[in-house]
């Protein structure tokens, strides 16, 4: 008989998982799914579900673990929003279980983990996707189709300066793990800018070396990284510089590709191209005009907005379970956001350059020394936001 409707369970229920009950009880999801169970581990975020579903009317059912959920038979996938250590291990049980999974990102704080989440969807036939909802976002999929195409010739820079990520201190002290080696993995690389460092390969293609500095606690009261710069070299012997901080007020989204024909640039959710007469590879060459200025063509290319982007990735994961349509990004294009968020803390580590992929057993070598000094927050205001 042919599945009607996908059941979903979604496991933890702090910000963002809360977030996603909303969109299902207020109906933005399509009627491909149905959120049938939702389980955490805190008692007050329990107790805020239960709340929530009665004054709702719906028979939703509450857990408290994310083994009472998979093994309940309410669910036919799930979502994974937890922290992040704990993404791959949760995931691998649903998997093993026969549930389909869609992962909050980062897939996992390190490489080796993402493959054998990989593995074990393979194993399972079963459906493994990321929430890499950015993606879904009309400007940066348009950029992709320009660079892709080749229409403005080949990558010769890259420039992003990504600093509108700002938290305050007690975003941090909202929980235990957060702003920790050991709870988190990491800090404005690893939280913030998976989406990020995924769109930057996604469009632009992965780097192959780079030199990173990344620095710990420079504005907040944290172990991790909160400012991060980064030079990435690419094979056709492109530079890029990515620039990120959650300390930067007011911060800046700038977004800028060169090309040999041309340019784009991405600020403040506009695209603007600018379409050269030539290729400049070829007008250095040729051109009489020492000062020469190429008058070419600017547009402003207009996108459509679309709906909630985290809506249109479980919608997609939906139909893909269903019918197989396409996803937004599936298990296996997590490796490549987290071989670069992995490459960029190594080579600050190391302090020197780092090819990528990087060395796993030495990255766990190293991110195993921060986590054995690293220290969970003894006092914590619990807060969830955008509940």
């Amino acid at each position: 008989m042919e599945q009607k409707r996908v059941r979903m369970g979604i496991i933890g229920i702090g910000n963002m998982g809360s977030g996603h009950v909303k969109s299902f009880i207020e109906g933005e999801v399509s009627d491909d799914v149905v959120l049938t169970a939702v389980a955490d581990l805190r008692k007050s975020r329990r107790e805020w579900a239960k709340e929530y579903f009665r004054k709702n009317c719906t028979d939703i059912v509450v857990f408290d673990d994310d083994v009472s959920l998979i093994e309940s038979g309410l669910c036919d996938a799930v979502m994974v929003e937890i922290p992040h250590y704990d993404h791959p291990a949760v995931s691998i049980r649903a998997l093993e279980h026969g549930l389909h999974v869609l992962c909050e990102k980062p897939a996992g704080v390190y490489a080796k983990q993402v493959r054998q989440m990989n593995e074990a969807a393979k194993k399972s036939g079963c459906v493994f996707a990321l929430m890499f909802n950015m993606r879904t976002g009309a400007v940066y999929k348009k950029m992709r189709e320009l660079v892709c195409s080749g229409e403005l010739g080949e990558i010769k820079r890259v420039n992003w300066i990504l600093t509108d990520w700002y938290r305050s201190q007690i975003y941090y002290d909202s929980g235990d793990w957060r702003g920790t080696w050991d709870g988190e993995g990491g800090g404005v690389l690893v939280n913030q800018c998976p989406h990020n460092l995924d769109l930057l390969q996604w469009i632009c293609g992965m780097p192959v070396r780079l030199r990173s500095f990344c620095h710990e606690g420079k504005w907040h009261n944290i172990e991790v990284e909160d400012d991060v710069t980064v030079y990435m070299e690419f094979p056709n012997g492109a530079t890029g510089v990515f620039v990120t901080s959650t300390g930067d007020l007011p911060g800046t989204d700038r977004f800028e590709i060169l090309l040999t024909k041309g340019k784009l640039v991405c600020e403040k959710g506009k695209l603007e191209c600018y379409r050269l007469k030539e290729d400049e590879r070829v007008t250095m060459f040729t051109t009489q005009d020492g000062f020469y200025r190429d008058s070419g063509e600017y547009e402003r290319i207009e996108t459509e907005p679309g709906k909630n982007a985290r809506v249109e990735v479980i919608d997609a994961f939906a139909g893909n379970i269903l019918r197989g349509t396409p996803l937004v990004a599936d298990g296996q294009e997590g490796i490549n956001e987290v071989n670069l968020a992995n490459a960029i803390h190594l080579s600050s580590w190391l302090k020197q350059e780092v090819s990528i992929p990087v060395d796993e057993d030495i990255f766990l070598q190293e991110l195993s020394k921060h986590r054995a000094v690293s220290k969970r927050k003894t006092e914590v205001k619990e807060i969830t936001f955008f509940q």
